[in-house]
């Protein structure tokens, strides 16, 4: 709305609304502090979970609970209103999908830079200043996360494995796996050494079966299906032709839309079905021409065409899910199917053992040696369905960790002490910097303090403390020093085996940076509804 002498001018259409000035950069930073607010208590080795409890309209969602300390699943389950609030929802999300961890930690990093902007523009300094000072800030920091990083050697098989099991230690130590990381850490490791250096976790499949409990999990090689091989088919091949197809098998039924059949006697209906049982053998036979002994298809395998496979000694597999099937194409170098009148130009599967297996109480089929040799299956045991959800997202977050970490031969110490030297480089040279920027390069100084303060809180420690002795120790040269967030005192983290992705730490300044510049910017909100459509 403007203003001319008396007379308002309305500019916005109705149920616009408008937020000026320091009233819209007082809204952008409550939306963003409460964001990191929310998940601060979540980030750590103590960090505490939190309960999702779904509201929704459905019977299937009515009541569903999802009880995890996982930052991006928490704030994608969130509905917010606050635009500067999606932005770090929105780059929370980012990194979970680019580096798989760091989630809670860039939430939280870029609530504390905005808090410490929402001060420095109390004090009356512009926004552009404090931006300017953030981004040198922030290539500081960078710089020294650079320096501050350990460059492990490619050769060195047993120190690189050494190094990635100390990572998914560290990862894992906020995870609900913590009292087994070390079982999982070694089960992780073991599954991504055999990724060859590929960063595609699309050949590790995870599953989930309840009872027994998180020990009794195990890493198995190959691809395991959780479907049933058809009744009286064989339950074991070797050196199986595995053709897998996404086509309809049951048209031994007529089932056209709005059809109606009508005959003068039954012997006509008879007819029909005769005509559809040979429309069936035809489309089976040439199924059978393709030289196979396996058929997978994603739709049903009716009656019928099962008993043909049957005869001809071919295991039949049915409705296997579309997210299984293409996983398991791939895994065994088959191309999906649904036309069988070229055989020339199918490309088949292959493996070297079929087999039906029992993990718990449920029947599963277990292809061994196929032609993807890097494919296997972590199968998680646990108490309730809960629980093997949080834990396959803590799994999830230590392969995508791991996989990163292998491409990138930078580890960097953990427990606070990358952000303790970072802040110290900012902090030196802000010291030099001779303007207001200077103010500026110090909050984010501070804002990186805060990280380390955040998990010793977490723990029930005395922060104060606690980071006040590990920044005396990294003044005095110890760089491994650390929070030991067991004991509650400053450890060594090469002792402890407190190590972390080069490339998770990086983004996760990066980021938060440049999110809080995004915020900064903003001095007007403009709040329109939906256009409606004009009414003929």
């Amino acid at each position: 709305m403007a203003s001319f002498g008396l007379q308002p001018v309305q500019i916005l259409g109705d149920q616009g609304s408008e937020e000026r000035g320091s009233l819209a950069r007082l809204s952008s930073f409550v939306g963003a502090i409460a964001i990191g607010d929310l998940v601060k208590t979540t980030l750590g080795p103590k960090g505490m979970d939190k309960i999702l409890q779904s509201e929704g309209m459905g019977a299937s969602q009515r009541g569903s609970i999802t009880v995890t300390n996982d930052g991006a699943t928490i704030l994608k389950s969130v509905l917010v209103d606050n635009p500067a609030a999606k932005i770090l929802i929105e780059i929370s999300k980012v990194q979970d999908d680019v580096v798989g961890d760091g989630t809670t930690s860039v939430c939280v990093l870029a609530s504390r830079l905005l808090r410490e902007a929402e001060q420095l523009v109390n004090q009356r300094i512009h926004p552009q200043v404090i931006i300017q000072g953030f981004r040198k800030a922030a290539e500081v920091a960078k710089d020294a996360l650079v320096e501050f990083a350990n460059l492990r050697d490619a050769e060195d098989t047993d120190g690189v494995r050494n190094d990635l099991l100390n990572i998914a230690r560290t990862t894992l130590s906020s995870k609900v796996v913590f009292h087994d990381k070390n079982f999982f850490a070694e089960m992780c490791v073991d599954a991504v050494m055999r990724l060859r250096g590929s960063t595609d976790l699309e050949a590790i499949q995870i599953i989930k079966k309840t009872g027994g409990s998180l020990r009794e999990s195990f890493l198995a090689e190959g691809f395991i299906l959780e479907k049933k091989i058809g009744v009286g088919q064989p339950k074991r091949i070797e050196n199986a032709r595995i053709m897998v197809a996404n086509t309809a098998m049951d048209t031994d039924k007529v089932k056209i839309f709005s059809t109606r059949v009508r005959v003068d006697e039954s012997a006509k209906v008879a007819e029909i079905e005769a005509a559809e049982k040979d429309k069936m053998r035809a489309k089976v036979e040439k199924i059978l021409a393709h030289d196979i002994n396996v058929f997978i298809n994603r739709q049903l395998i009716y009656n019928y065409p099962e008993e043909i496979f049957a005869d001809n000694g071919v295991m039949a597999i049915e409705h296997a899910d579309f997210d299984g099937i293409e996983r398991l194409a791939m895994v065994t170098g088959a191309e999906i199917v649904s036309t069988f009148d070229h055989p020339d130009k199918v490309t088949l599967g292959s493996c070297d053992l079929i087999e039906e297996i029992l993990i718990g109480e449920s029947k599963m089929i277990r292809f061994s040696g196929v032609a993807e040799g890097a494919a296997c299956t972590i199968v998680l045991r646990g108490a309730s369905k809960q629980l093997l959800d949080e834990a396959e997202r803590s799994l999830h977050d230590a392969l995508c960790v791991l996989s990163q970490a292998i491409g990138e031969p930078r580890t960097i110490y953990g427990g606070g002490a990358s952000e303790i030297h970072m802040a110290a480089a900012v902090e030196a040279a802000a010291s030099v910097q001779g303007d207001k920027q200077a103010l500026a390069m110090e909050a984010f100084a501070r804002a990186l303090r805060q990280m380390p303060t955040i998990l010793a809180d977490n723990a029930g420690y005395d922060s104060a403390q606690l980071v006040a002795e590990l920044k005396a120790a990294h003044a005095s040269g110890s760089s491994s020093a650390c929070l030991d967030m067991y004991n509650g005192c400053i450890g060594d983290a090469i002792d402890l085996g407190v190590l972390e992705s080069y490339k998770v730490k990086s983004s996760v300044v990066s980021s938060a940076a440049e999110a809080a510049e995004m915020i900064l910017r903003v001095d007007d909100v403009i709040r329109q509804p939906v256009r409606q459509r004009a009414q003929e």
